[in-house]
This record gives C-alpha cells, structure tokens and sequence, in this order.
C-alpha cells in the first residue's frame, strides 16, 4: 500500500467513525436480501413438479414432505451453485429480471427448497433457481435462506 493509499483509508475510517458506523462498509453495497420468514406455498407444488421429472411420484411425496417440515438455514450463494453444479443464468433472464427487481425494491424473498442428492454428490435446487441467480447477481456471498433435505 503506498503513503496515498494509506492516508485515504485512514482518512476513510476516519469519516467512518464520525458518521457514528462501527465498522467498514461491505465492499459490494448492493441491495439488502430481505427474506420471507417461510417459503411461499405455492413454492412446494413447483418443487415437486420439478422433484417428478428426476425421482418417482413416492419419492418426491416423501421429499416434499420432508422439505415441509425441514428448518430454514443459510448457506453462501456461491456453494449453492458450487453443489448445485449448475449454470448462472444472466440478467437477460426475464425471471432473474423479475427477482432482481424485487430485490432493489426491498421485497422479500422466498426461501429455496433444496434437496441433497448424495448419490450423485450435488444438490438439487428444486424450488427457487431464479431467484439465487439473481441475489448472485448482486453478491456471490450472500447468505442464502433455505430449506434442505
């Protein structure tokens, strides 16, 4: 770091301080990701519509159930896609358009539905893609709300 560079960040946490803020702003100071406190319903009937292409109409009974009754938790937008092993769809997207409109507006989310396929070491996003696409847009570290089984 040269001398400029350190007396603008000292000067920076300085007019830090006086504005009262208790530490550094985040370097990407994009939107907040608000988030409903549980998943829409209409999101399970998608999850298993989607669930019925790869598993057995028992087998997605059963994980939709389970996805029911499973907890909220987050995990980083980016390991989602990383254990997810699927593609980032671009802003070009209408429904990624949507959701990101969503998000700059300060609407809440819905959580995603997730569900571990262990046989194949991946997880399969099977409600809420769209909208992961989109807050990935804006941080690739943010923490994603979810459910998963």
């Amino acid at each position: 770091m040269t001398k400029c560079h350190l007396v603008l960040f000292t000067i920076f946490k300085v007019i830090i301080l006086l504005l009262g803020m208790t530490e550094m702003p985040n370097a990407n100071m994009g939107p907040q990701i608000l988030w409903l406190s549980d998943v829409e319903a209409h999101d399970y009937p998608a999850a298993d519509s989607f669930l019925r292409i790869i598993y057995s109409d028992e087998r997605t009974t059963e994980l939709v159930a389970r996805l029911k009754e499973a907890p909220l938790v987050d995990f980083k937008a980016k390991d989602i896609f990383r254990a997810s092993q699927l593609s980032l769809l671009g802003v070009s997207n209408s429904h990624v358009e949507k959701d990101r409109k969503k998000i700059e507006k300060g609407i809440c989310l819905s959580p995603l539905l997730l569900v571990r396929d262990e046989e194949n070491s991946r997880v399969i996003i099977a409600d809420g893609y769209h909208r992961l696409c989109a807050i990935y847009g804006f941080d690739e570290d943010a923490l994603i709300r979810c459910k998963i089984v």
